[in-house]
């Protein structure tokens, strides 16, 4: 006589959590797609991401149901748990991260190393087009203020050369940093200022960030201030700080390969 071998039933909160986590993969990696291509607009996009973290919050939220369940009733499905809270936890790092950043640094979205009189950029043609029309305006004191004291490693570059050697060296900086230059002009004019229009992408989704160099002629030196600014949102998390920082080694770079 056989004996009929009956098996626990399968949580279903379980398997619900897995198929949410991998379907926020899913979303989140079209969101990634469509705004790194520029398929659609920015929002749009933002939109779609928005929609695979709520999918993976939900998938956290069934994992925590089917936990309860299967220890109350010994119900099968701890593995598809477990795959959906890992999934899900992966996805929401870098949300997670953005958050934490967030809640540890100012409400800003334009940086400068000179707070006083900061860098403006190109008002020709081509740059305006580059950068959509927009123009970005200088902001208040009480923004400044909270850069110096968020960010009081953002300083100007002094360099040991003449403007049209600062000027060459930089110029060899924004490349090396993949910068799209989309205005320039060299040191000269009543003021003797030069400047570098360009174009930067954030590193995860891409977006586009503009940046302004400016070249001035001091005696014996020549001052390099930047500005880098967000075009989309209020809060960088530190990414245009970060920018500056980073030119400011690949120009020190460039020097020391003189």
């Amino acid at each position: 006589m056989r004996t009929a071998i009956v098996e626990e039933p399968v949580s279903q909160a379980a398997v619900w959590s897995r198929r949410l986590a991998v379907f926020a993969l899913a979303v989140g990696a079209v969101a990634f797609l469509i705004v790194r291509t520029q398929s659609v607009d920015i929002a749009s996009g933002l939109a779609v991401f928005g929609s695979a973290i709520v999918l993976a919050c939900a998938s956290l939220i069934c994992a925590g149901a089917a936990a309860a369940i299967i220890w109350r009733t010994g119900r099968r499905g701890l593995g598809a748990m477990l795959a959906g809270v890992a999934l899900s936890c992966a996805f929401l790092a870098y949300p997670a991260w953005l958050a934490a950043q967030a809640m540890r640094l100012p409400v800003l979205n334009d940086v400068t190393t000179d707070l006083v009189d900061p860098p403006q950029f190109s008002l020709k043609p081509k740059a305006l087009e580059a950068r959509g029309g927009r123009t970005p305006q200088t902001p208040p004191p009480a923004i400044r203020q909270a850069q110096r004291a968020a960010y009081p490693d953002v300083q100007a570059i002094l360099l040991e050369l003449d403007a049209d050697e600062a000027y060459q060296l930089v110029l060899k900086a924004v490349q090396a940093r993949g910068w799209r230059i989309v205005d320039q002009s060299a040191p000269g004019g009543r003021l003797g200022l030069g400047h570098i229009d360009a174009i930067d992408r954030s590193l995860v989704m891409g977006f586009p960030d503009d940046v302004t160099v400016r070249i001035k002629p001091l005696a014996g030196q020549t001052k390099i201030d930047v500005r880098s600014v967000s075009r989309y949102g209020r809060n960088d998390f530190g990414a245009n700080a970060r920018r500056i920082e980073q030119f400011a080694q690949a120009v020190q770079d460039q020097l020391d390969a003189r």
